[in-house]
């Protein structure tokens, strides 16, 4: 049977062995260029892999029921399609693909469900523990372009968790609004620096059916301890990104696959009064450098990243 009919394709009719070439067709008139191009790689990649496993009737009709329960457990302020994108790994390959870095900057990371778009603006040094508890930690680094070059007046805007694993949205009666979040403006010479608690390794959002997914192909839901960076200048790509302890557990393991070597940190114990008191806090504190490096504006960054790289360059902190 040939011939066009009026719903586009070419008229041939539907079977196992051609399913992929006769639905994909159906989309060859779709006037946009690139909503054809993902549409016509979506049929043939779903088709392949029902081919692939053999879904049973049934096995799709859980599927359809766990993609309805995934939409009822979304709302105002859960979205559990994200986590579900998270938990496959699709998150951070969009984010990936949509930033690389080439080895010439910092590298990004997913942005996570805890971002305030207006992070309370602070001065350089602020404490943004603001209820006193935790591990006091010094956080320092530098905003620099590709070549270097410091960026003066670079925004640096920060969120983590506090040393129980929670942000402060999620324990609005137990923590202060705006703990542990901040947004800096570096110095001239691109610098930032601000007190804070270690933060700890915390579980995503388990109670619903991406948590039953984990559960039940025996994964956990931890992400390792990190602080959150959105670091910009004018003139330069923003990078979002995280900045983790180096001994902290899960790094091997994150459950949104978040981790980059690269973004890795220690963060030391300081044992000295003298310096605890200049940079007012509790002996001993830990500290953590980390530098962020901006690609410019409309700079596309090397194909493949050189051997010798270094997408972020660990650096003293300020004196």
């Amino acid at each position: 049977m040939t011939g066009e009919g009026t719903g586009g394709g070419t008229g041939e009719l539907f079977s196992e062995e051609r399913s992929a070439d006769v639905v994909a067709a159906s989309f060859a008139g779709t006037p946009d260029p690139r909503l054809r191009q993902v549409m016509t790689s979506l049929v043939r990649h779903l088709h392949a892999f029902v081919k692939d496993v053999e879904l049973t009737e049934e096995e799709w009709a859980f599927a359809i029921d766990f993609l309805t329960r995934t939409g009822h457990m979304s709302d105002d302020v859960r979205q559990e399609f994200i986590l579900l994108s998270d938990v496959l790994g699709v998150s951070m390959l969009v984010e990936t693909i949509n930033h690389r870095s080439g080895g010439t900057s910092t590298e990004s990371t997913v942005l996570g469900p805890f971002h305030m778009v207006e992070s309370p603006r602070r001065q350089l040094g602020d404490d943004i523990a603001l209820d006193g508890k935790g591990t006091p930690c010094l956080v320092s680094g530098q905003v620099t372009g590709p070549d270097g070059e410091p960026l003066a007046g670079a925004t640096v805007d920060v969120w983590q968790t506090n040393e129980d694993g929670f942000y402060d949205v999620q324990q609005p009666d137990v923590q202060p609004p705006g703990n542990l979040r901040g947004l800096f403006t570096a110095d001239d010479d691109g610098r930032f620096w601000f007190r804070s608690v270690v933060p700890r390794y915390y579980p995503i959002p388990d109670d619903g059916p991406v948590g039953q997914l984990l559960a039940a192909t025996g994964r956990h839901p931890y992400r390792p301890a990190h602080l959150h960076f959105i670091a910009a200048a004018p003139g330069h790509r923003p990078v979002t990104t995280h900045v983790f302890v180096a001994d902290s557990p899960y790094l091997d393991s994150d459950a949104v696959f978040g981790v980059k070597e690269s973004l890795v940190r220690d963060v030391p114990e300081v044992d000295d009064a003298a310096r605890a008191a200049e940079v007012g806090l509790a002996n001993p504190f830990r500290t953590l450098t980390f530098d962020l490096t901006l690609l410019r504006e409309g700079q596309a960054p090397p194909a493949t990243q050189p051997a010798d790289a270094q997408p972020t360059v660990v650096r003293g902190a300020p004196a």
